[in-house]
């Protein structure tokens, strides 16, 4: 019996896609061999490398003007790259900050170059998304940075900000893929796979070709996204399996119907758990109009009843809604791979234990 996984990342993947991955463990394609095992040159790797890009292109209708690039180390790494890459001498990168992630993304571009808040809800415990008139962007910003999703808060941009004269950077990495977006508004979108895309280990970047031009030729190769593009990812050995598995997970989400169906599917579970939430027993973490359809995030009334309500949790396989530790109550995460029936399962035991504490 599978668990219910509402794990923040790594999260929960297909089952179907991990039967596949099964299926193919110890023999891919006849070779005898593991993904994991062949050259990433070779042929057959190739072929699932360039075809996990085909999916992405397609799922997320990525213009030819963007290159999609494979890259390690997390979002955590881009935090650095993408000021290494898209800094201009006396110009600024410009944050917007809605949590602990974009605070870490402010916090790592600060070491290598200028970089500013333009927006903070910190002060409201970072409840909330900003609207576009409290977003005061600078007059000559190098690019201007958010984060679409926030996990640990429950938060989430259910609109592109509206910004000019600037390129617009998103970490993306718990949104990406549950639902349609306009690639072609953005300069650059960063992703770490683990959520909705497939296993960690691979982080997905998707960028307008000029901008990635503008990096300083002299960066390090490996930091360089123009030289990593036009080496189609393949300047070193890449995360091949993750990559592989990344593959498997966009083949799902392209059998499904696509962004427009996963974005339904996402928005009924979120429903069914908000509206489980919603009184005077559970509280929400998140204001209602910024409330995240990845994330949900909320506390008991009495918080000493939470140990009890891990408890049952356990009790009926219901994994990872313990919430954040800098925020406290509980999260699920109700990523594309959660299926319905793991949601129902997590709003049957909320209503029984309402009823009976």
């Amino acid at each position: 019996m599978r668990s219910h996984n509402f794990s923040a990342g790594p999260s929960a993947l297909p089952t179907a896609v991990l039967e596949r991955a099964q299926t193919e463990m110890l023999d891919f394609q006849g070779t005898g061999m593991s993904v994991m095992e062949m050259s990433h040159r070779g042929p057959l790797y190739a072929a699932e490398h360039f075809d996990a890009i085909a999916n992405l292109r397609k799922l997320l209708d990525i213009p030819d003007a963007y290159d999609v690039l494979f890259a390690t180390g997390g979002a955590r790494t881009q935090f650095a790259l993408v000021p290494y890459n898209l800094g201009l001498p006396g110009r600024s990168g410009e944050y917007i900050l809605t949590g602990t992630w974009s605070e870490g993304a402010l916090n790592e571009a600060g070491k290598l170059t200028s970089a500013r808040t333009i927006w903070s809800g910190e002060a409201d415990g970072y409840r909330r998304i900003p609207s576009d008139e409290e977003i005061r962007v600078g007059p000559e910003p190098a690019y201007v940075h958010y984060t679409s999703n926030n996990t640990i808060y429950g938060t989430q941009f259910h609109r592109i900000p509206q910004v000019s004269g600037a390129p617009l950077v998103c970490d993306m990495s718990s949104d990406i893929l549950s639902k349609p977006i306009d690639v072609s508004r953005f300069g650059l979108i960063y992703a770490g796979a683990q959520k909705n895309m497939g296993p960690s280990g691979v982080t997905v970047v998707i960028g307008n070709k000029e901008l990635l031009d503008r990096a300083d030729p002299e960066l390090p190769e490996m930091w360089s996204y123009a030289r990593i593009a036009s080496n189609d990812s393949l300047l070193n050995t890449p995360p091949t399996f993750p990559i592989y598995l990344l593959k498997l997970v966009t083949d799902w989400l392209v059998e499904l119907g696509g962004r427009e169906a996963m974005a339904e599917r996402n928005r009924r579970k979120a429903a069914l758990l908000y509206d489980a939430i919603d009184g005077d027993f559970y509280r929400p973490h998140a204001d209602s109009g910024s409330r995240s359809m990845m994330n949900v995030t909320f506390k008991i009334h009495d918080p000493s009843l939470e140990p009890a309500f891990l408890a049952a949790c356990e009790e009926r396989r219901i994994i990872g809604v313990r919430g954040h530790r800098s925020v406290g109550g509980l999260r699920a995460s109700i990523y594309n791979a959660v299926p319905r029936s793991s949601v129902e399962a997590l709003v049957e035991l909320m209503n029984d234990f309402r009823r009976e504490s």
